[in-house]
Formats: structure tokens, C-alpha cells, sequence
């Protein structure tokens, strides 16, 4: 079974990649957790965690036998510029680098519609400077990767449907449930290889649609 090392395993995003790749037969989750209280979580769901925290200098014990990682950590778009740049470009930036050093196989980052244009969207203007960032780092990093790009996050019950392309026009919401499938189809290889694509919630199921975007 492969390791995959998820990072913002405490976020709802997070949470639900967790619940379930721990039913998976090929993939083992492994927590990256911040606080030490937040072990408990991952150990009453027999879940590996590994204690790291992304502004700290060296991340490279959190990759011990790591073969791929979802990055789905995030400050969100209310936090102020400065935490947004720790978290989501600095932090982002540095558990890049220690997986290259680590010779992982494959980086997914969760990243957001409109990273590619931030200047557009004034409000989290900082918020998608900072996610750019990071996926513009990724991207020039050697590493095998898959770049997710979503709609506004929602808290309804996944639909297993979506919509993709790598750019989409408009702007669209999409479930939590959704993100996490995507997240985690990504971690087939060669799917979605070395993409940027947006997603929002549509009609076509979510493995035929990344099978259809992978051969455009």
C-alpha cells in the first residue's frame, strides 16, 4: 500500500480524504496534525498521524516513507495576508520542496478557481496570490503533480457529478464530498498528470470526467 501524507488533515476537506482512503486497499492515510491534542482524532479512527507543523523549518521527518501527498491545507479566504502567505504560499512552498527532496511520486494541491486571475477578485485577492503562488511552485518543481482548482465550497452531500476543464467559464459551487473524490482520483497515475483543472458541481460522474480531461 502506498503512504499518502495528508496535509490539513484537521480541515473538513481534510477529514473526509481521511475517512476515506482508510477504506482503501492501496493507499494508507497519514495525518499530518499541528497540535498534539489533535492526535486523538486520527487514533480513535486507527489512522497513522505524523506531527508537523508548515511555518516550522524542516518538514523532511514528515515524509519518512511517503510516496504521495494531497495538500489540502488552507487559511481560508477571511484570514488576514499575513497568515494566508505562511500558510498557503510559504507553507505550501516548503512541504514542496521537502517532498522533491523527499522523491515523492506525486503532489495533489488543493488550490481554487480564480488563483489564476487574483486581481479580479478583490476580497481574496490575497487569499488567490498565495494559492498562485504555490501552484506556480509546484509546477516548476519537478515533481509529478495534479493541481485542483474548485468553486466555492459547500457543505451539501456530494453528488459524484462535476464539471471540468482547465478553465471554466463563470465561476460555480461544489460539495466537500466532491473535492475529496477528485483529490483522491488524482492519486491514480498517470490521471490527471501533470494538470491544472477547475471543477464545479455538474452532471458527468467524476471518473469518466477526469478520464475525458486527462486525453484532452
Amino acid at each position: 500500500m502506498e503512504k499518502i501524507l495528508i496535509v490539513g488533515a484537521t480541515g473538513s476537506t481534510g477529514k473526509r480524504i481521511i475517512e476515506i482512503l482508510n477504506n482503501s486497499q492501496s493507499f494508507e492515510p497519514v495525518a499530518m496534525i499541528r497540535k498534539e491534542e489533535q492526535k486523538e482524532i486520527f487514533d480513535d479512527m486507527e489512522v497513522k498521524w505524523v506531527h508537523a507543523d508548515l511555518e516550522q523549518e524542516d518538514l523532511s521527518p514528515a515524509l519518512k516513507g511517503v510516496k504521495k501527498v494531497i495538500f489540502c491545507a488552507g487559511s481560508g479566504g477571511d484570514t488576514g495576508p499575513e497568515k494566508t502567505t505562511e500558510v498557503d504560499e510559504k507553507g505550501a512552498i516548503k512541504i514542496i520542496d521537502a517532498a522533491k527532496k523527499a522523491k515523492v511520486k506525486k503532489f495533489i494541491m488543493l488550490s481554487s478557481m480564480g488563483a489564476d486571475e487574483p486581481s479580479k477578485h478583490k476580497k481574496l485577492e490575497h487569499y488567490l496570490e498565495a494559492k498562485a503562488a504555490a501552484d506556480e511552485h509546484l509546477r516548476n518543481s519537478g515533481l509529478d503533480y495534479t493541481i485542483v482548482r474548485p468553486g466555492a465550497l459547500t457543505d451539501d452531500m456530494g453528488t459524484g457529478k462535476v464539471k471540468l476543464a482547465e478553465k471554466l467559464d463563470g465561476s460555480g459551487e461544489i460539495p466537500r464530498d466532491d473535492v475529496a473524490f477528485l483529490l483522491i482520483m488524482s492519486l491514480a497515475d498517470p490521471l490527471v498528470k501533470n494538470m491544472t483543472f477547475e471543477a464545479i458541481e455538474g452532471e458527468e460522474p467524476i471518473k469518466s470526467a477526469m478520464i475525458e480531461l486527462s486525453r484532452e
